[in-house]
């Protein structure tokens, strides 16, 4: 797998993750118009119209009479057991596509196309250099029904024997149909010197309660080098020139469409741009996606073949399907990825079968702190090492305190005696993080929450809402959540029952660690207020249990005095020095001597 962008978002979110652990152990572009420009009410079609039209072009478009085919434009329906998909006589276009038994966040039907919102143009060059476009043809249509499905031809008659069709089949079951060009009698009337430009663009819905937290995770993917993809920018305006791609996904979140050509794009120009970044009631779409390329003649005939997918970004359904489909979802990088594939999402699909998905989170939550507790422990000895050899640490630096490189060789032959070392705690603590960004990773992505209750959440996929503000606070919202707000209160008792065991910094200059921790939850409160509830649950959870598992290891298992005799009986024993500890004596006593040489 290959992620070429990370939103910025995403590492502020890591980073404070990776700060409040550390500290607890020790996402051509569409051109935005001007507010003033009519062509901003205007659909997608009728913006591209716009745009082409002011555009200095050589050729001359060329529109059917609409008397020389002789039928009206109307909408052909065809559906199965999970999609209804609305098709337009006049330019052959899909005009809805409806997922059915699903609804939006305002329980209404959730559409993926729909308004207008969905632009498909096909453009051939005459022998006289004119462009012929699809969009611009009123198509006859037949509809045939077979055991296997519907098929749906759309044919537009150029003279007596040629004639452009369309054609789609909707198979009984699935999301994935197929969607077939045509255009045979050409000969004389098309160049097949010129491919064909081929251009889809969509405007991706919104279907959440929270426009931005679902707008990180709205960007479009592309496949390339067999099951390997990348993305556009989800954080703001992107396109890129490609070659080779396998398939192009609008991924709106917890819903693609997919656009599988039968033999690669040899060459493909995509772009996504932001429609809306803001919490807004009316914002009807996220953003903007497009996708131009062309297609080849074969021996002066031309055929080209697609599979569409329209359903949800849901690993287990996408995985039946060929082509690396799955690979559109994003569970993380390197080591990430392969935690979150290979460990979290079947363990969390095994948990989620058999119990509801709150108590499955509680439960994986229950599992990961089981698993690393022996890190806890080794990170709890770590600290209490260095809680015991404080009033020796703060004697050696009240001594040296005038001899920053005496009193530094002094605390390093002290740790090397007893034992301990500062960065112990550290080390599990790093052992840890890939778990740590893995889950924060994986649990914006995971279809099964999707409109799930537990408790008061009514959607763990999105924020859990207890009450709603007259106001909105800068980076915090208009609205209050209570697992975000419980899971801050967690990490605070936490910090405070650790901090009086961590030692403080001497050196003045220092800032006091103790205050920027009680910072982190505030921090995180309000970063994940319009987060997922089930993230947010996790990390109540998760702080909840190793509140309770360092009380277990501080009060049971840990016994402070051994530990202290364990130090002094490792201070009366030789310790033999490694080659880095011998080399870093040598430098500290070299620069002793170089100063008293002064």
């Amino acid at each position: 797998m290959e992620d070429r962008r990370i939103d910025p978002l995403q590492i502020i979110g890591m980073m404070l993750i990776f700060g409040i652990f550390m500290w607890m152990m020790y996402n051509q572009p569409v051109p935005d118009l001007d507010t003033t420009d009519p062509a901003t009410t205007l659909s997608v079609e009728q913006q591209y119209q716009l745009q082409t039209t002011a555009t200095d072009s050589p050729k001359q478009e060329v529109l059917l009479d609409v008397s020389t085919i002789g039928v009206i434009a109307d909408t052909i329906s065809l559906q199965n057991n999970v999609l209804s998909i609305g098709i337009s006589t006049k330019g052959g276009v899909m005009t809805q596509v409806a997922l059915n038994e699903l609804v939006n966040y305002q329980e209404e039907p959730l559409y993926l196309i729909d308004n207008d919102n969905s632009y498909l143009n096909i453009a051939f060059t005459t022998v006289s250099g004119q462009l012929f476009q699809t969009k611009f043809m009123l198509f006859t249509p037949k509809v045939n029904n077979s055991s296997e499905g519907q098929e749906l031809r759309l044919r537009a008659q150029l003279d007596d024997d040629g004639y452009i069709e369309l054609v789609y089949t909707l198979p009984n079951d699935g999301y994935r149909f197929g969607f077939e060009v045509v255009a045979e009698g050409i000969e004389g009337a098309l160049d097949p010197s010129i491919p064909a430009a081929f251009s889809w663009r969509m405007d991706g819905f919104r279907h959440a309660k929270s426009a931005q937290y679902e707008n990180r995770y709205t960007q479009l993917a592309y496949n390339h080098k067999s099951d390997k993809f990348s993305t556009l920018s989800a954080a703001g305006d992107d396109d890129e020139n490609l070659k080779n791609i396998g398939w192009v996904s609008y991924r709106q979140h917890f819903f693609s469409s997919i656009l599988i050509p039968e033999n690669p794009f040899e060459a493909a120009t995509v772009s996504s741009s932001t429609i809306t970044n803001e919490e807004e009631e009316n914002s009807e779409f996220l953003k903007a996606f497009s996708t131009e390329t062309t297609l080849p003649y074969s021996r002066n005939r031309f055929q080209a073949n697609f599979d569409w997918y329209m359903g949800p970004t849901d690993y287990e359904v996408l995985k039946t399907y060929d082509e690396f489909l799955y690979e559109s979802i994003s569970f993380g990088w390197g080591l990430i990825g392969w935690i979150n594939r290979s460990v979290f999402y079947p363990l969390f699909s095994l948990l989620s079968g058999v119990v509801p998905q709150g108590i499955a989170i509680i439960l994986l939550t229950i599992i990961v702190r089981l698993v690393l507790s022996p890190v806890l422990y080794k990170s709890y000895v770590s600290q209490a090492k260095m809680r015991v050899l404080r009033p020796e640490i703060m004697a050696l630096n009240e001594k040296y305190k005038n001899d920053a490189t005496k009193r530094q060789q002094e605390t390093m032959k002290l740790y090397s005696k007893a034992g301990a070392s500062p960065m112990a705690g550290c080390i599990p603590a790093l052992i840890q993080m890939p778990v740590f960004f893995a889950l924060f990773y994986f649990f914006p992505i995971a279809y099964e929450m999707r409109g799930k209750s537990f408790l008061w959440a009514k959607d763990l996929s999105s924020y859990d809402m207890i009450a709603e503000l007259p106001f909105s606070i800068p980076f915090y919202g208009d609205h209050v959540s209570l697992f975000p707000l419980l899971a801050s209160v967690a990490i605070f008792i936490y910090t405070q029952m650790t901090a009086g065991q961590q030692m403080q910094p001497s050196q003045p200059g220092m800032p006091n660690m103790k205050y920027i921790m009680y910072l982190m939850p505030v921090m995180m409160l309000f970063f994940f207020n319009n987060y997922a509830s089930g993230f947010s649950l996790y990390y109540f959870v998760s702080n909840v249990l190793m509140i309770g598992i360092m009380l277990v290891i501080k009060n049971f298992i840990i016994d402070q005095d051994k530990i202290h005799a364990q130090i002094e009986e490792n201070k009366k024993k030789p310790k033999k020095q490694n080659r880095f500890q011998r080399k870093m004596s040598e430098l500290m006593e070299e620069a002793e001597r170089q100063k008293k040489l002064k």
